[in-house]
């Protein structure tokens, strides 16, 4: 895998001149190495130095499997919350409207509403998802995130409503009149649609009433589930550290079938304890290596996603970059995106056609920085401005929210507000239609409606948006300088 092949090349360039050196018989010998010194004697390792590399392989295999599991692991916690914390059976369809009903979710967007649910196949059967006519876009995904079908208007309903039918994998594919087919290659899958209009109300009030969910008997649909709002109890999808990862991994490697993509990783995980029909019970070994593998997969997902050393700048000279780097299948024409894929799930939920639009008009695109105009990391006690040239090319609208960088969530803040956006009926624009936003622990004054409170001593960032972005965002003729630190 990518991470072990790195660690042992640079293994090996530290030690190549030190073996390239014939053993004497019987003599010890010395390798400096980025492990620190080893010891062979006749050419063999000693025993110390045995267990010391075979340790550091299973702490290897730990952390690419950490890496690995990002997208699963994010999924099993929301579907676990669905199920334990809501209360909701699998595949009936959930609202998330308010920030309390959406501030488990990584990275959403703070007003447009969400309906979506997760679905265990093998348990369930068969699943109908009604859409009614409206504009509203999103997609069905299996458990690793990839795209089986995307919905509403850049799915085969091309926004005028329809019938989904969802399939088990394995499961023969029929193809019943007035039906789209969706067959599944995971047991858990994810789907639902965000809500597009202007008019986030009415959309709620006249679109959720006609989307329903169903199970798929004889031929038929059953009696249809309609959607029910999300609790808004403290809840999360963000994965949990330590050997509670694993946990997560574990439920994913029981429930799931085996990929032919994924037999490596099943062998890495079989060495850790992780076992397709054994209980996780690691031994001493065991635990250590996956507590060391989660504590440095985890610093490695951080420098991996901030840094997006496969993503430009998109307008040159700034912090800016496209959130989305990864494709709907995570896959490039020669190698599957295990960067791109670890770097999009570690602070995001969920991928589509429309996220990834080039078609102008149509669908949103993101844009993240993390850093300010000179280079430093956002921070929470320090005041910025973002200036916000005129004529965002949005036609819908365009917004900036922020997420604290820990949970990779909607910021929590006394303001009780994560977001500046242009259809906020107070947004104070300026005589030239530009529009200047203040992020910072207190309101600068004159411009107290422009601002997003932020927590001192907290990282944060933020995603501006673009939804149905115009001409001018693709051929970057409209162009946005970076976030700049109020002295």
């Amino acid at each position: 895998m990518t991470f072990a092949r790195n660690l042992l090349a640079s293994l090996i360039a530290c030690s190549t001149l030190a073996l390239s050196v014939p053993a004497l018989a019987g003599k010890a010998q010395g390798v400096d190495s980025a492990m620190g010194p080893l010891q062979f004697e006749s050419g063999y390792p000693t025993q110390a130095t045995m267990t010391r590399l075979l340790g550091e392989m299973d702490v290897m295999r730990a952390t690419e499997a950490y890496l690995w599991g990002i997208p699963v692991a994010g999924m099993i916690e929301w579907k676990n919350a669905q199920n334990n914390v809501f209360k909701v059976r699998d595949g009936q369809l959930v609202s998330y409207i308010t920030q309390k009903q959406k501030q488990g979710i990584l990275t959403p967007n703070y007003t447009t509403p969400y309906i979506g649910t997760f679905a265990d196949l093998s348990r369930t059967g068969p699943l109908v998802l009604t859409l009614p006519k409206g504009l509203m876009a999103g997609m069905v995904m299996d458990v690793h995130q990839r795209v089986l079908e995307d919905l509403g208007v850049v799915g085969p309903d091309k926004g005028q409503g329809g019938k989904y039918l969802l399939l088990p994998p394995g499961q023969e594919k029929v193809a019943p009149e007035g039906y789209f087919v969706v067959q599944a290659k995971s047991n858990i899958v994810f789907f639902g649609v965000r809500l597009l209009g202007k008019d986030k109300d009415e959309a709620v009030r006249t679109l959720v009433p006609q989307i329903s969910t169903a199970l798929y008997n004889d031929g038929k649909p059953g009696e249809p589930w309609p959607v029910v709002p999300a609790g808004e109890q403290p809840w999360s999808q963000t994965p949990r550290t330590g050997m509670d990862y694993w946990k997560s991994i574990d439920q994913l490697v029981q429930q799931e079938v085996v990929e032919e993509r994924d037999r490596f990783m099943m062998e890495h995980l079989r060495f850790l304890g992780i076992e397709k029909g054994k209980p996780f019970a690691p031994d001493a070994a065991q635990k250590t290596a996956l507590e060391k593998g989660a504590v440095l997969g985890q610093a490695m997902a951080k420098a991996n996603n901030y840094a997006k050393r496969f993503e430009p700048a998109f307008w040159p000279g700034t912090k800016w970059k496209n959130a989305l780097n990864v494709s709907t299948n995570q896959r490039a024409p020669n190698w599957d995106q295990f960067d791109e894929r670890a770097s999009w799930f570690y602070e995001a939920a969920s991928v589509s056609k429309a996220m990834l639009t080039q078609t102008p008009g149509v669908g949103q695109r993101y844009l993240v920085t993390y850093q300010d105009k000179d280079g430093h990391w956002l921070s929470g006690e320090h005041t910025y401005k973002l200036h916000v040239p005129a004529n965002v090319p949005a036609k819908q609208f365009w917004s900036s929210t922020v997420y604290d960088e820990k949970e990779r969530q909607m910021i929590v803040n006394d303001q009780k507000s994560p977001d500046i956006a242009a259809d906020k009926s107070t947004l104070k624009t300026n005589a030239d239609g530009s529009v200047d936003i203040y992020y910072g622990p207190k309101p600068v004054k004159g411009h107290e409606q422009n601002w997003v409170q932020t927590n001192p001593g907290e990282g944060w960032f933020t995603y501006f948006r673009f939804y149905a972005p115009t001409e001018a965002f693709f051929d970057k003729s409209w162009k946005m300088g970076d976030i700049e630190r109020v002295q």
